[in-house]
């Protein structure tokens, strides 16, 4: 019987990358000359397990590395070896390159194999400087210390053993690969089907094994079962049957103690390794998480919720089955308070199973901050704090690329070299920090370094310069700091690896406003800079405001309205043809009649009989012209691209309590479609302005 192992792929891949951060978290952790020896023993057993799990599953490429990794790691554990700053940088690197080899192989691409390569010739350099006189003594070994010892190994594992986490056939494969093996299962102690548990092991095992390795490279092998397994090693006379013979045990010359019985076998396998790299198939990209791992505390609230929903279900049943009266109607009211009451937890409870802590984000930028730190020579301090507030899973995962953006900026354009900083009177080390927290419905992160702040002077020549603004133009610190979004806007004066392409914060602002979300900075000279991002908790839920406009009814972010009211007539005027701008305090408002947008019959035209919604994106005040509002409600939102196709200015639709569809307002897309981002509309604001003062 085979069995298919692809099965197992995807478990394999989120284990190792797993592995992997925990890998590259602790590295980070290493101060060479003062490591810890279980943070030595940690990076070494989640090497040890992704090399394990690659071999078994035929990725040469990913265990043939791991396991030079491995023997580097496992002398320093023994204090054959001190660890220094370059082992650190190699085996960071190497935690990169074995995130792509994996990257590669789940997304069925052959594997770039050239930095593996350089990376294996580095450390067997390394380990070759220490291994000269082992090697000599290896070529002038007489045949006979080179002689291949024939072992029997009965490994019979603790029922529990699969809710440890541990795999046999990992080991299996790792055995295969100290030379020739063959294998004989049992499952004498299999139960009935009645009393059987999927969760528990009721295999055993025995091997014969032809290597020249000793006993102690075979027990490193079950190293991590020793306590969940019985274990008996022994080194037998006699080589092994033919592969398809029934195999009898070799007559036992030396046996270890505390051995145990183990009944006659019952199938014989050939075990070998897979010489070639196994091709996955991948339904979605490998840079996409594909599951999510729940507390159980969680699953059992979602199960009491539900049971809750059924027992209101059932009653509403049995009243519909009454006869109607007035207690009946009583009593059906009650049961549909109840049942709006049962849903919303229910809702509530599902939301929570996809929020996750944002230290999953967090945790990918303390190497990001060493190695630019280094690249450029200065010396940073990472502050993390909030890492436990929760985030959906989506946003967090399309939220992670803006970020690193801004840290990049930071560590590059904010945070001065020691020397700058020396003369500043400042402290050497610079200071990044990351800080996340709830506010409302929303979520908000901080990105806060203590650097030189933005020059101001040098963002509004650059504008000028590009045009975006006019040298006339008579604009605060915050409008000129607000310039960086703009699109193309650079003032680095070279191009380099970390920053300065003149690309980036404007598309930073639009991934961030994708996300229904908003991105602001604010700045002090010689003090630093903080860049606030606002989200939702989730994309899946919309806090909206319901607007009538003739028969229809749209949805307006929350989030996006600054306030509404009704229009004083003698503060509006026409500019061009068809833009009437409302002066409101300081600021001169674009009224967007969204009758006329989007092509709807009866709606009110004349503006002292209507209401303005004022709302912003991208720094920028807009009011909506509606008939009325109506209420504010949480909306489940659906794709309008995915089920029927892109229309500009909507960017999704709901279905309301009635059945009828609404559409939700796209801010960002209605400034877009109404033209107010066309060269010379701001001038036509300022002409309005002009108009307005002047009258």
């Amino acid at each position: 019987m085979s069995i298919d192992l692809s099965q197992f792929f995807e478990v394999f891949f989120e284990e190792s990358f797993e592995g992997l951060d925990a890998m590259e978290a602790e590295l980070l952790n290493l101060i060479p000359g003062e490591e810890d020896l279980e943070t030595i023993n940690t990076i070494f057993r989640a090497a040890h397990s992704i090399k394990g799990g690659s071999g078994t599953f035929g990725f040469n490429s990913v265990s043939d590395f791991t396991h030079v990794l491995e023997t580097l790691l496992d002398q320093i554990r023994e204090g054959k070896r001190e660890l220094t700053a370059e082992h650190v940088n190699l085996l960071l690197k190497s935690v990169d390159c074995l995130r792509e080899l994996l990257r590669g192989l789940q997304a069925e691409q052959e594997p770039n194999l050239e930095e593996a390569i350089a990376l294996r010739i580095k450390f067997e350099q390394i380990l070759g400087l220490n291994q000269a006189e082992k090697n000599k003594l290896e070529v002038t070994a007489s045949p006979a210390q080179l002689a291949l010892n024939t072992y029997q190994i009965d490994f019979k594992p603790h029922h529990h053993l699969f809710k440890t986490g541990n795999e046999p056939l990992y080991m299996i494969s790792e055995l295969a690969e100290l030379g020739d093996l063959e294998t004989q299962a049992f499952h004498n102690e299999i139960p009935d089907i009645t009393d059987l548990s999927a969760d528990d092991c009721f295999l055993s095992w025995r091997f014969f094994l032809n290597t020249a390795k000793d006993e102690n490279a075979i027990r490193e092998i079950f190293e991590w079962v020793e306590d969940d397994a019985d274990l008996t090693i022994a080194l037998c006379g006699g080589l092994f049957a033919d592969d398809d013979a029934q195999v009898t045990a070799p007559d036992v010359v030396a046996e270890t103690s505390n051995s145990t019985p183990v009944p006659a076998a019952v199938n014989v396998a050939v075990v070998k390794p897979i010489k070639k790299d196994t091709v996955v198939k991948a339904s979605t990209p490998a840079a996409e998480s594909i599951s999510i791992r729940v507390g159980i505390d969680k699953v059992d609230s979602l199960i009491n919720m539900v049971g809750e929903l059924v027992i209101t279900q059932a009653m509403l049943s049995q009243i519909g089955q009454q006869e109607i009266t007035e207690a009946t109607i009583a009593s059906l009211q009650e049961g549909l308070t109840q049942l709006a009451h049962n849903t919303r937890d229910l809702q509530e409870n599902v939301m929570r199973i996809r929020m996750l802590p944002i230290s999953f984000v967090f945790s990918r930028f303390p190497r990001l901050v060493r190695d630019i730190s280094q690249k450029l020579n200065k010396q940073v301090e990472l502050k993390l704090l909030g890492e436990q507030t929760e985030l959906d899973k989506t946003v967090m995962e399309k939220i992670s690329d803006p970020m690193v953006h801004l840290v990049r900026n930071s560590l590059d354009h904010g945070l001065e070299t020691v020397e700058q900083r020396l003369a500043a009177g400042k402290d050497p080390v610079g200071t990044v920090t990351l800080n996340a927290f709830h506010q409302g419905g929303n979520i908000v992160i901080e990105i806060m370094d203590d650097g030189q702040g933005l020059n101001t002077v040098k963002i509004k020549q650059k504008a000028v310069a590009n045009g975006l603004v006019s040298d006339a133009d008579e604009l605060d610190d915050d409008e000129i700091n607000e310039l960086i979004f703009m699109p193309g806007f650079s003032t680095a004066d070279e191009v380099s690896d970390i920053s300065g392409r003149g690309v980036g914060m404007d598309v930073v602002r639009r991934n961030i406003q994708s996300l229904n979300g908003s991105v602001e900075v604010s700045s002090a000279a010689g003090v630093g800079s903080t860049f606030i991002i606002r989200l939702p908790l989730t994309l899946a839920i919309l806090d909206g405001q319901l607007v009538r406009v003739a028969k229809h009814t749209y949805i307006i972010p929350l989030i996006s309205i600054v306030e509404s009211l009704q229009i004083d007539i003698s503060k509006v005027s026409r500019v061009g043809k068809d833009l009437d701008v409302l002066r409101l305090r300081d600021e001169y408002i674009p009224i967007l009649r969204l009758y006329s947008i989007f092509n709807h019959q009866g709606a009110i035209e004349t503006l002292d009989k209507t209401l303005l919604v004022v709302v912003e994106s991208d720094n920028q005040k807009i009011g909506l012209l509606v008939d009325d509002l109506l209420s504010q409600q949480q909306v489940v939102i659906k794709s309008l691209e995915a089920n029927y196709q892109k229309v500009d200015g909507v960017s999704g639709a709901t279905i309301l309590g009635d059945g009828r569809v609404s559409l939700i307002v796209d801010i960002s897309g209605l400034i877009k479609l109404s033209g107010l981002r066309k060269p010379g509309s701001q001038e036509l604001i300022i002409e309005s302005q002009a108009n307005l003062e002047a009258s």
